[in-house]
């Protein structure tokens, strides 16, 4: 847990330039959500529904299982329209989602009409407290910086 902070300190650090500068990049979000991940897990808990999902570049997303838990998924390679789509599927076996051996599949109308499965290669819990509440910091300080400049 020592080292997630100050990796989280400067990830937080890096996109508060980031964002008022303009809008996030992939690899800036990404690194703002492995601040605040956990170790790898092999699996988790999942009964066929999400409380949403944030799409991280064509390679990783965040899902969240419930308002207070969510995870961090890597891919193993570049996933297909993840970001054009409209919803996801998680494959799944007896109400576990597992690293290596469960998918990630965009759908909707912006996906091409081939569903191809992305494959989950790592599942890392996130920090749900403190990814808000860093959330919120960077709000707070891109807003300070807007009315400095008005």
């Amino acid at each position: 847990m020592k080292r997630l902070i100050p990796l989280a300190l400067l990830a937080a650090t890096a996109l508060a330039g980031c964002a008022t500068a303009g809008k996030q990049t992939d690899a800036e979000k990404l690194a703002f959500y492995r601040g605040h991940a956990g170790e790898p897990v092999k699996d988790f808990q999942y009964f066929g529904r999400l409380n949403g999902w944030t799409p991280l570049g064509d390679g990783a997303l965040a899902v969240w299982t419930k308002p207070s838990e969510g995870y961090l998924l890597e891919l193993s390679g570049p996933c297909q329209d993840l970001d054009y789509a409209m919803a996801i599927r998680i494959t799944q076996f007896g109400s576990r989602v597992s690293a290596r051996f469960d998918d990630v599949v965009p759908l909707g109308a912006g996906t091409a009409s081939i569903k191809i499965p992305c494959r989950i290669q790592t599942i890392r819990p996130l920090d749900v407290k403190a990814l808000r509440a860093s959330q919120k910091e960077l709000r707070e300080a891109a807003a300070v910086e807007r009315d400095a400049k008005s």
